[in-house]
């Protein structure tokens, strides 16, 4: 069978444990509740050691396999944390804390890694150690990186690592994978622009910092349409524009824009923060005024190694019947962090036809559940077989 008998027999119960953590969201690294229930759980399976604290609020189960003839460790990551924005589902369990909710998954992903700790900790048919990783801070708070920080690789012995999102539109337990980059690095700029204000009736007077901003905005987009390479994919979107002054009859002195970079590759990555600086200074040199340019590095790559992008895809095979190849995306995903300090691969789970991620009626699909949890457990007991 596919999905594990005892995974199966456990649906109800994995998710009850998903619907109490979304009736309970918590955001970043506030994620005490979450934190405290994943380590209690995982000390009620027996596992060999439970430590929490981890990259602040992370916590880390260890389940050692009935041999470990050769050493080998897999690391299993679930994220733990919600998004600050209003839960407009009408569900039984929707949030009970207003201004947050679990808009992305992550209910589902931390309760499939605690069914598979379960199911581990129960059987413990492998040969080797099986660590599983529950991740604060997902949400723009590097929380993955603040666990590989705080030295969990090298205290735990991972040697590979292994991740999963749900996605909306793709159908129910459907698995997709590619290896090589998948999801992109976001990065960030803050570009502040300094004129000369001054009375709108006499803009000569004036270094017009609306203008300058206009141009930057225009300037900006070249950097993808003449500057990269067309079969590669690069986005530099401008988000927010604001200026000194409201007033209709004031040239205003000063003006903001700030925006998302989102690419696929270093070499890119490096370029296009080159060029943003470089148009930035040209354009306010042409005008006379000045710019002050932030640019900050976020999420890097998303980037499969090849070798364990195929073990996540025969397990997916035997699990769901199937895996396809995944798109290459923009979006950007902390787990980057964890597969630059270890090999390898983020998976995808089809969520089937909900509302998408960051939306205010999504809800993680409960019937992929047992795709989930199976598919960790299946990594375990294929990477490190029963001796």
């Amino acid at each position: 069978m596919p999905i594990k008998n005892r995974l199966a027999e456990m649906h109800a119960e994995i998710t009850a444990w998903r619907r109490d953590i979304h009736e309970n969201p918590e955001i970043l690294y506030d994620t005490h509740r979450t934190s405290a229930l994943v380590a209690e759980r995982l000390k009620e399976f027996g596992c060999d050691e439970v430590v929490t604290g981890i990259g602040r609020t992370g916590v880390v189960g260890v389940i050692k396999g009935n041999t470990d003839s050769k050493g080998a460790v897999i690391g299993l990551r679930g994220d733990m944390d919600a998004l600050p924005m209003q839960e407009q589902t009408g569900l039984d369990y929707a949030s009970k804390t207003d201004g947050a909710m679990h808009a992305c998954g992550h209910d589902g992903h931390t309760a499939m890694v605690l069914g598979a700790a379960k199911y581990l900790a129960e059987t413990r048919n492998f040969d080797g150690t099986a660590v599983v990783i529950f991740q604060p801070a997902e949400e723009g708070g590097n929380g993955a990186e603040a666990m590989v920080k705080d030295g969990m690789m090298d205290r735990f012995g991972i040697q590979e690592v292994y991740g999963m999102h749900n996605v909306p539109g793709l159908p129910t337990g459907q698995f997709a994978i590619r290896s090589g980059p998948m999801l992109a690095a976001a990065d960030t700029f803050d570009i502040a622009l300094e004129g000369h204000g001054g009375h709108a009736a006499k803009p000569h007077e004036t270094v017009d910092a609306t203008v300058m901003a206009s141009q930057l905005i225009v300037a900006l987009q070249t950097i993808v349409s003449r500057n990269t390479d067309p079969v590669l994919q690069a986005v530099v979107s401008v988000t927010s524009v604001e200026t000194s002054s409201n007033a209709f009859n004031v040239i205003p002195q000063s003006a903001r824009i700030k925006g998302t970079v989102r690419t696929h590759s270093n070499d890119m990555r490096a370029l296009i923060e080159l060029r943003v600086n470089e148009v930035a200074q040209g354009i306010v040199a042409t005008f006379g005024g000045r710019a002050e340019v932030t640019y900050e590095h976020g999420v890097p790559v998303t980037s499969n190694a090849d070798a364990q992008t195929e073990y996540a895809a025969e397990a997916a095979r035997i699990v769901g019947g199937s895996c396809v190849e995944a798109p290459m995306i923009m979006g950007g995903e902390d787990f980057s962090f964890m597969l630059e300090a270890r090999p390898g691969a983020f998976i995808t789970l089809g969520n089937g036809d909900s509302a998408g991620l960051h939306h205010p009626e999504y809800n993680f699909n409960d019937e992929i559940i047992p795709f989930g949890c199976s598919w960790f457990a299946e990594m375990v007991e294929r990477r490190m077989p029963a001796a």
